[in-house]
């Protein structure tokens, strides 16, 4: 288990024996093991090493494991520390290529083949995610619409801004606006749109991920680095934003309504907002019709419109 944080299995080995018999010499923890004391001996200074044991001034010198949480934390601390300076090194070098070479095709869009590298290649890109995610969301999905959840929670304790669209037919699926308001409860910016094209996650501005076919599942992705095709994706992701409306509604407003109204806006039929709102279709369209003649809308989108320009839909 500890071989990624550098600690080869024989000094694991050891180092877990220490942990059921701490304070035992190294004599002791040699005949525990049934290894060579010698060979021991240099065990117990890759681990002090690393800061898995302490030795007593006693004599024979006793061997004092570290508490398991602390040293694994410390451990884990280091290696990230060196990955970030390879992420870094990485970027000089990224510099050194010449101008021509950065702006070869293959090096501006990636072709993603195989769902399970496709999701190696997106939790890759949200754990190098700093400042800002945006994401289109819309089915089909490989995997249940929640899978990827905690690790974009993660990011928003991490003071990661994240800015997020849903189509009607993400927020359709059991439990898909329950999983948008807890999103948003745990500091998520999101809205719905009644058009969202595809599915895209743009990482701090500098990388973007999209599927190659929109409306299946298919086994093949993209990933497109600095390019003005990337600058056209974001473009397109705040263009929507403008026209999108907020999942959770205004605290201002009556629950019920403002639910409806946001999804009046993003689309939604009347069985559809009947589901999600625990009501009877006839209750809907009762209030759907109260709404647009209170709100003077002659369609239903109007109504879902109206209600975000008089402020009775917000952020």
């Amino acid at each position: 288990m500890l071989e990624s944080v550098g600690v080869e299995p024989p000094d694991e080995e050891a180092y877990r024996a220490l942990l059921s018999t701490p304070g035992c010499d190294v004599r002791a923890l040699a005949a525990e093991l049934g290894r060579d004391e010698q060979d021991l001996t240099a065990t117990v200074g890759r681990l002090e090493k690393l800061g898995l044991l302490s030795t007593t001034a006693d004599d024979p010198v006793r061997l004092l494991p570290t508490r398991p949480d602390v040293a694994v934390d410390a451990l884990v601390a280091v290696r990230r520390a060196e990955l970030d300076r390879v992420r870094a090194e990485a970027r000089v070098m990224l510099t050194e290529l010449r101008a021509q070479e950065q702006h070869r095709p293959e090096n501006l869009v990636e072709v993603i083949v195989g769902q399970e590298a496709i999701a190696a290649r997106f939790s890759q890109l949200l754990n190098g995610t700093r400042t800002q995610l945006l994401v289109l969301d819309r089915p089909p999905y490989a995997s249940r619409p929640g899978d990827s959840d905690p690790k974009v929670r993660g990011l928003l304790g991490d003071g990661v801004v994240v800015h997020g669209i849903y189509s009607p037919d993400s927020l359709d699926i059991p439990g898909g606006v329950d999983e948008a308001y807890s999103a948003a409860d745990a500091g998520e910016t999101s809205r719905v749109h009644p058009q969202v094209p595809m599915k895209l996650a743009v990482f701090d501005g500098k990388i973007a991920l999209l599927p190659l076919a929109v409306d299946q599942l298919v086994d093949s992705a993209l990933v497109v680095h600095p390019c003005a095709l990337l600058d056209a994706l974001i473009e397109m992701f705040w263009l929507l934003w403008d026209q999108a409306v907020p999942v959770v509604p205004s605290a201002k407003a009556d629950p019920t309504d403002a639910r409806l109204m946001t999804l009046l806006a993003a689309g939604f039929k009347d069985d559809a907002i009947a589901r999600q709102l625990a009501l009877s279709s006839r209750t809907v369209g009762r209030r759907v019709a109260e709404l647009m003649e209170t709100l003077g809308a002659r369609t239903r989108f109007q109504a879902g419109i109206h209600a975000q320009r008089r402020h009775l839909l917000e952020d």
